[in-house]
């Protein structure tokens, strides 16, 4: 059934919800069954969602570059984000992590103008000024912006953060490699069954901790698995038959759910110093976004 261009963006609309959800579901995945072993099943199910859902993809709807580069990106994005969870210290650590990786879509827009020649108004380097003011106020506690407070947070787990940039700069160049090589074609599937195998190498090769499974982690792991399986295929659905300009706007909301989630479902510590940092961290995104829009087409 072909869906209407209203339909599809509604449909497309639901998926910053099942992403902001992702960020708090990971880290439970990873508290209650372990890290790697809790990726391998979390992959692994959203795969064989993703692959009813659009079928298994064929080797020759991709290019060797897109397969080299783009995968390889995409992988290192998902190997960086969960690990960045899993190494949180707790709810409001994940959701501080989680803003560091909310980067992206403003690192997005970076890349595209440095590595796709899209044109973008001046005013984009003040959108970037104001992500990286933003996450630095999140990063500092509450008590306001101060780059010693800062410093002295990131020392307490450094590779949590430097996870979480990695998966931001992985994805944003993802993004760039994708525009450029992917052609039109899906590679969701194939992502998720590459990343199913790399976390099952690294259990092999004793990285990590056994995985540990019960009831409860069974429950939390399925539905980690849905959520993150319907972000993907409700994204896609909506980008292929929407409204793209309503569905980027939309999703620059996403870390605004994903703290909301993360203090539901982890009962992370919000100050108003850290909602603050998010405010800038959305507008930041979405000054970059507008500068691409109102940019003259090339000639």
């Amino acid at each position: 059934m072909q869906l209407s261009r209203s339909h599809a963006t509604l449909i497309g609309c639901i998926a910053p919800i099942c992403w902001g959800m992702s960020v708090p579901f990971v880290r439970l995945v990873s508290e209650h069954i372990g890290q790697p072993g809790g990726m391998i099943l979390l992959c692994g199910l959203a795969c064989v969602i993703l692959a009813c859902i659009f079928g298994c993809p064929r080797h020759s709807h991709f290019s060797g570059k897109y397969l080299f580069f783009g995968l390889t990106t995409a992988v290192a994005c998902e190997i960086c984000f969960t690990w960045a969870l899993a190494l949180s210290g707790g709810g409001t650590q994940t959701a501080e992590a989680g803003m560091v990786n909310y980067l992206w879509p403003c690192l997005t827009m970076v890349f595209a103008v440095i590595f796709n020649g899209q044109k973008a108004k001046w005013w984009i380097v003040f959108g970037f000024i104001s992500c990286i003011y933003g996450v630095c106020t999140v990063l500092s506690g509450p008590g306001g912006f101060d780059f010693m407070a800062m410093a002295r947070n990131m020392e307490s787990n450094p590779a949590c953060y430097l996870f979480a940039l990695g998966s931001a700069l992985s994805w944003a160049a993802y993004s760039s490699i994708t525009r450029a090589l992917s052609h039109g074609a899906n590679p969701v599937v194939l992502i998720f069954f590459i990343n199913t195998c790399v976390f099952i190498a690294m259990a092999a090769a004793g990285v990590g901790e056994p995985m540990h499974i019960d009831l409860e982690g069974g429950v939390v792991v399925a539905v980690a698995a849905v959520v993150m399986g319907l972000a993907y295929a409700l994204w896609t659905i909506g980008m292929m038959n929407g409204n793209m300009t309503v569905l980027a706007v939309v999703s620059y909301f996403t870390p605004v759910l994903s703290c909301i989630f993360c203090w539901m479902f982890l009962g992370a510590e919000l100050s108003a110093n850290f909602w603050k940092g998010v405010g800038f961290v959305v507008a930041g995104s979405l000054i970059c976004w507008a500068s691409t829009v109102f940019a003259k087409p090339k000639a």
